[in-house]
């Protein structure tokens, strides 16, 4: 990757960013309904809606680790082995 295309990413990223923080966008992430059952709530739904969000988060994020810890631990077992060079392949059918 040349200089011109780094410089390039670097202030993609950079727009990118504070694009997102603009208000507009930034407030667009929550659902009014939601907002306004929250706010109107007691202690009770506050208490509900975070256990919710944790039921909601955690079996997902259990089984991503999962399955990266299974791809990490079996991550060599499907590759080839590397093909003989040259000299070592001469040596071996030398001694057959």
């Amino acid at each position: 990757m040349n200089r011109h295309a780094k410089v390039k990413l670097a202030l993609l990223i950079v727009a990118m960013s504070v694009w997102c923080m603009r208000p507009s966008v930034a407030a667009a992430q929550g659902c009014a309904l939601c907002v306004t059952q929250a706010a109107q709530g007691g202690h009770r739904l506050i208490d509900a809606l975070r256990s919710g969000i944790l039921v909601l988060v955690f079996p997902p994020m259990a089984i991503s680790i999962g399955i990266i810890y299974i791809s990490w631990r079996k991550r060599n077992q499907f590759r080839e082995p590397a093909p003989l060079s040259p000299i070592s392949a001469s040596a071996h059918s030398k001694e057959d």
